[in-house]
């Protein structure tokens, strides 16, 4: 019987996507390996980023030096999109075709539609894992919102969405195989439209909050244009939605912005998460950030400094600019060089560890609840998220893992945020 290894990078989405690739593998007789004794290897790549594309041809190295035998497979939305940039890679699939990858394993080359076909795969549901306390759940694909570098809408294709009936099918099963946390995701999540009644994604949320589903529910990222007074009150009066929210800004240049294709201003944002934080005073907001954009000049990545040293956000994640292929800003003019990227990021990173330690602080002393997952830190402690975020470390006790456990938030040690159980 063969075996296979399966490599993901990149989003959340991608993550279901690979799981899918490998319950379609099992179906066709294939079994899970090691890197080093798989006869089929599997990269399931982002191609967000150049540092996303580094990683590719770092795990196609690694795997030909480890593994001289395996075919290997190069697919995700760097196979879609860049399919000339195989690096050596024996066989490139498409988005819609690494869902049907056992048909491919016997033939070498690059295998992919051209066309902007975005497909929502059928799924075994039996086959879902059980056990696991977190589950990433793809509720929808695709995007054709075309921010300027950006390429996943020409990875991903236009918006599709699964249909509200699986998603509550699916919750259902998750519940009885022991999850206790389900993350709803997706390219452009704020987009989700059951394609039978075009029920949205708060009329989904009012739908999951009063059904059997796992109990607690995460949202990935979201547009900030979709944060509405409704969307708000559901995400307040449901226990069952978490208080965490991730929103892509980018930038709060209103020129950048501009240039980015972002549909909102610095004045947008900032009157946003004013709005979200007095409605729901202790939730954690994220923010994604693009450091050194063509025409980000100082005074303008100094403007995104000053809105977030002002502005109530938990943490945020830092991007150097990085020009795609096929994307508006590749061409454009005036990008920052890679010394200014580099320390603009450094600066930004130390601002976000100052953010979150400042978090932490309003929680001192306080009772919460996570959900203790296997993973052992530092030889003593396993972690546990609380409904806005926060990773809260303890004592490790193998009985606690994936159970509700209520604890105080005690302390900050070498920058863990640390609990104590009830």
């Amino acid at each position: 019987m063969k075996k296979y290894f399966i490599r993901t990078t990149g989003c959340k989405a991608n993550q279901w996507d690979s799981y899918v690739v490998s319950d379609v593998m099992k179906a066709g007789g294939l079994t899970v390996s090691s890197l080093k004794d798989a006869d089929v290897i599997v990269i399931n790549a982002c191609t967000l980023t150049d540092g996303a594309e580094r990683d590719i041809r770092r795990f196609i190295s690694l795997s030909r030096r480890e593994n001289e035998k395996a075919i290997l497979v190069l697919t995700g939305c760097h196979g879609q999109v860049y399919p000339e940039r195989a690096f050596g890679a024996d066989l490139v699939l498409g988005q819609g075709e690494k869902f049907r990858i056992t048909e491919f394993l016997e033939k070498r080359g690059t295998f992919r539609s051209e066309e902007r076909v975005c497909l929502i795969e059928e799924v075994t549901v039996d086959s879902l894992p059980a056990g696991k306390t977190r589950f990433f759940l793809k509720i929808q694909d695709g995007c054709d919102n075309f921010c300027s570098y950006c390429i996943v809408p020409y990875a991903r294709g236009n918006p599709k969405s699964r249909p509200v009936g699986e998603i509550l099918k699916i919750m259902k099963t998750l519940k009885e195989k022991g999850v206790k946390e389900v993350v709803l995701t997706g390219i452009e999540i704020s987009a989700y439209r059951d394609p039978a009644t075009d029920m949205d994604l708060t009329a989904l949320l009012k739908t999951l909050a009063k059904t059997e589903t796992p109990s607690r529910i995460r949202i990935s990222s979201i547009d900030p244009l979709f944060i509405d007074d409704e969307f708000l009150e559901v995400m307040a009066e449901s226990e069952k939605i978490m208080k965490s929210l991730h929103i892509p800004l980018q930038s709060a240049s209103d020129e950048v912005l501009k240039e980015m294709g972002r549909h909102y201003t610095q004045g947008f944002m900032r009157d946003l998460i004013e709005k979200i934080r007095r409605r729901i005073p202790h939730i954690g907001i994220g923010l994604d950030v693009i450091v050194g954009f063509p025409g980000e000049d100082q005074e303008r990545f100094r403007e995104t400094v000053r809105f977030l040293e002002s502005t109530d956000v938990y943490y945020f994640h830092v991007f150097p600019f990085s020009p795609r292929t096929g994307t508006r800003a590749a061409d454009m003019k005036g990008t920052s060089t890679e010394r200014e990227k580099k320390e603009r990021g450094r600066l930004l990173r130390e601002l976000d560890r100052l953010k979150r330690e400042m978090f932490y602080r309003r929680f001192m002393g306080e009772e919460a609840w996570i959900i203790p997952e296997g993973k052992v830190y530092k030889g003593k402690y396993m972690r546990g998220y609380t409904d806005n975020y926060l990773p809260v470390y303890l004592p490790c006790e193998k009985k606690l893992e994936n159970s509700l456990l209520k604890i105080t938030i005690e302390g900050i040690e070498d920058g863990l945020l640390i609990g104590k159980k009830k």
